[in-house]
């Protein structure tokens, strides 16, 4: 059973019946102020009355094509995206952990982040509409992601990306096979750029918030988790912010199952940022918005205008969500903490939604035997240059054990 859906503006709730590509709100988008997020963010609403009668079991077994805006799972590539493990953790450093906490690993997927949900979605709608041709902008992983979904679907992929980009990301990219567009400026000017030449080229624009199917797919991970916690909701949900897409999704795929009453609430999700990279946290609730230049290690979640923090300030408020800044410095120490606690290592941004975690539980946040979820979004392997700090490689020791015993006196084994 296939709902129809349709567009509806997050600002003035205008609706677009499907049928053709929708970007922005066509109203609110004429409305556009310089230095301002995006406005006429589009949301795709399904025809939940009709889906009602669905169990959270038969929609899992449908692989949830009812609440997406394609018709085939024939259309999704190969490559498996999402179905990401998600692992309980009983302790840090030693301790035992008070309350539950499970860290849900993204860099699982193919291209190793959180985005390839997003873009085997774009790259499914584009295969089922003739489109072959798709285009980003990306600090590094939304680009590597296109590129590695349309290479598994023989499709074409345009990026455009700061060059100041870790230069992992950017191989990335490159080795996929797509046309890497590296922009002498920021993220905001390589956005706006490959929104210009998709006007010009006719291209399918991937671009986080400008595509709404862009926050459908990243909606999974909610569905995922909920069937995982056997169908039970958790407590806390950290996620890393940025543009304020993710944490978009996460609450769209939880108000789905609440409007198919699956689930009787929304659980509490806290947006973790960067401190240097803070603008959409700190811009909830104000008359107007108000930007100061990002500056952080995590470049992932490093945004002067979030491009949907209308729609993400608007989850925030609506359901109650919470919010926290953390410097680059609990960025890093969460790095390490977790990969030498759990072997899984992110990339500063994923890094950052653990650092909430840590945060709110060195402040007694951490209700005891709550239920606590953490999204990892990507591989630490993104971004090695980030970690350098934590570490010094050691000098190389001559090939005798006499070497080897001197090297590892220091060394508690």
């Amino acid at each position: 059973m296939k709902a129809k859906f349709t567009y509806e503006c997050s600002d003035c709730g205008m609706q677009i019946p499907a049928g053709e590509v929708i970007y922005l709100c066509p109203a609110c988008s004429m409305r556009q102020q310089p230095g301002q997020p995006p406005l006429g963010v589009m949301k795709i609403i399904y025809d939940y009355p009709a889906l009602s009668e669905l169990s959270f079991r038969e929609l899992e077994e449908s692989h949830f094509l009812p609440l997406m805006p394609v018709n085939d799972t024939k259309s999704f590539s190969y490559l498996r995206v999402g179905h990401t493990p998600l692992y309980a953790i009983q302790s840090l450093d030693g301790h035992t952990l008070d309350a539950e906490l499970f860290l849900k690993d993204d860099s699982q997927n193919p291209t190793f982040s959180f985005k390839d949900r997003a873009s085997a979605l774009v790259s499914a709608f584009a295969k089922e509409n003739g489109m072959d041709t798709l285009v980003a902008a990306s600090t590094g992983n939304a680009g590597s992601s296109l590129a590695g979904i349309c290479a598994s679907r023989g499709q074409k992929a345009v990026v455009f990306a700061p060059s100041s980009a870790p230069k992992a990301k950017l191989t990335q990219i490159m080795m996929y096979g797509a046309v890497l567009v590296p922009v002498a400026g920021n993220y905001d000017q390589a956005f706006d750029l490959s929104v210009e030449a998709t006007r010009l080229f006719g291209w399918y624009n991937r671009n986080t918030a400008f595509n709404p199917l862009t926050i459908e797919g990243k909606k999974t991970v909610s569905f995922e988790l909920f069937g995982q916690l056997h169908e039970q909701l958790p407590d806390l949900i950290f996620v890393p912010v940025g543009d304020g897409v993710i944490i978009s999704g996460v609450y769209k795929g939880f108000e789905d199952l609440f409007h198919l009453g699956i689930i009787d609430r929304i659980p509490v999700i806290v947006a973790v940022q960067a401190a240097g990279s803070s603008n959409l946290v700190e811009n909830i609730g104000n008359e107007k918005f108000t930007s100061t230049a990002s500056h952080t290690l995590a470049d992932s979640i490093s945004v002067d205008i979030p491009r949907n923090f209308n729609m993400a300030a608007g989850y925030i408020t609506k359901y109650h969500g919470l919010t926290v800044t953390v410097t680059d410095k609990e960025i890093l120490k969460a790095s390490s903490v977790l990969a030498k606690n759990t072997g899984i290592f992110t990339e500063p941004a994923a890094a950052a939604a653990f650092a909430g975690f840590l945060n709110y539980k060195s402040r007694n946040l951490i209700p005891k035997a709550s239920s606590n979820v953490v999204l990892l979004t990507g591989s630490g392997l993104k971004d090695l240059n980030a970690v350098q700090p934590l570490f010094e490689i050691p000098q190389p020791v001559k090939p005798d054990l006499q070497s080897v015993e001197k090297f590892l006196k220091d060394f508690k084994l």
